[in-house]
């Protein structure tokens, strides 16, 4: 038995250590509590640098929040030389030093697709929101305006527009699957022409 922060860890089971929000790591540890023990620096009164070098030889494994103020640089991973995965719970992966993570032969995963629906929910949102101006009218009601400034100017409908998409990735087609929906005429410029889909390419 070892003692990481005020828990004991059963030897038997894996460590994979935890970088980033505790917040997320508590929902992560949750889905699996007889499968890995977390390594958790948040809970130890070590540095961190000192802490990774506590367990450098029984990790194997890394979880990294993205978009957190950790970043996985040389200096880390030199203290962790038995480390043979990394998974990063977002979709980008620029805090990674991918260069140092292939030259030491470590397997990288992040989230994939994951994000793609509700990024592309949030942009044809925004894009309704605008059009309508329903924020805007928001804040003029807010601000009391209507007595002074008179009447809100309408907005403009979505539905039978035209919308050009920069880059039809993962993201772009699945917002162009929602615009489909509102009647809207589609074209799109890429680096390459998709054979597959119908809208115009420029």
């Amino acid at each position: 038995m070892r003692l990481i922060g005020e828990r004991i860890m059963d030897p038997q089971l894996p460590e994979v250590l935890a970088l980033g929000s505790p917040l997320v790591f508590s929902l992560l540890e949750s889905q699996f509590p007889n499968r890995f023990h977390f390594l958790k620096p948040w809970l130890s009164k070590l540095p961190l640098l000192q802490f990774l070098t506590s367990y450098a030889q029984s990790t194997q494994a890394l979880i990294i929040r993205g978009g957190g103020s950790i970043k996985l640089t040389p200096a880390l991973l030199h203290c962790l030389p038995s480390l043979k995965l990394v998974v990063t719970s977002s979709v980008g992966v620029d805090h990674l030093d991918l260069p140092e993570l292939r030259r030491r032969g470590v397997a990288v995963a992040n989230a994939g697709n994951i994000f793609s629906d509700d990024v592309a929910d949030l942009a044809v949102g925004l894009l309704i929101d605008v059009l309508r101006k329903v924020s805007a009218a928001d804040r003029f009601l807010r601000q009391g305006l209507w007595p002074t400034k008179g009447e809100f100017p309408l907005g403009l409908k979505l539905s039978q527009r035209r919308i050009g998409i920069i880059g039809l990735g993962k993201i772009g087609s699945e917002v162009a699957k929602r615009l489909e929906g509102f009647g809207c005429r589609i074209s799109y410029t890429s680096r390459t022409k998709k054979p597959l889909v119908p809208y115009s390419y420029y």
